[in-house]
């Protein structure tokens, strides 16, 4: 496997026609809309199976932790739950799409790692997903929805449950829950 960036083995950055392709199927697969306004939220047709986080409640001093065990759980369970998926498709929007073989990060993203030039599981300014090739399991983070969501049985299961163990949660299957604070 192609090392793309020093010290982050897994990466591979996606051609551009792959780029294309990933994204045209994503906004086919997800009916995609960027919006900054609450009012075009959710930025995608979430699927069934799928439970969103709310990531608000993680602001102030609780977001650097908060960002380092949601992707350190996030890589663990790509791992663990989906050992049949040899790389996951990330796409990070209006930037570099990726091949990403989760077996070969032994760095998860850390908040002040000004060196990675790769998407986090954690929106950090940008929409990212990570997602199956066939795109039925994987996740979604919005940015400014502040929200995560967790797609698929196996990933569900796992990071899914671990999450609902710290993080309210927002949406089953696609529709609204009363776990929403502000």
């Amino acid at each position: 496997m192609e090392i793309v960036e020093p010290g982050r083995p897994g990466w591979r950055a996606m051609t551009p026609i792959e780029r294309g392709t990933a994204w045209d199927r994503f906004d086919e697969t997800f009916d995609f809309r960027a919006s900054v306004n609450p009012e075009g939220w959710p930025a995608i047709d979430e699927p069934t199976p799928s439970v969103t986080f709310d990531l608000s409640v993680s602001n102030g001093p609780r977001l650097l932790t908060a960002f380092a065990a949601l992707n350190a759980e996030a890589l663990r369970c790509f791992v663990w739950a989906l050992p049949d998926i040899d790389e996951l498709l990330v796409l990070d929007w209006q930037h570099t799409a990726w091949w990403f073989d989760p077996r070969l990060d032994d760095a998860p993203a850390q908040w002040d790692d000004v060196q990675r030039a790769q998407p986090t599981v954690f929106p950090d300014g940008d929409y990212f997903a990570f997602l199956s090739p066939d795109m039925t399991e994987g996740t979604f983070g919005h940015p400014w929805e502040q929200t995560l969501c967790v797609m698929g049985d196996r990933l569900i299961d796992t990071l899914g449950k671990s999450l609902a163990l710290w993080l309210p949660v927002v949406r089953v299957n696609g529709e609204s829950t009363e776990g929403r604070r502000r």
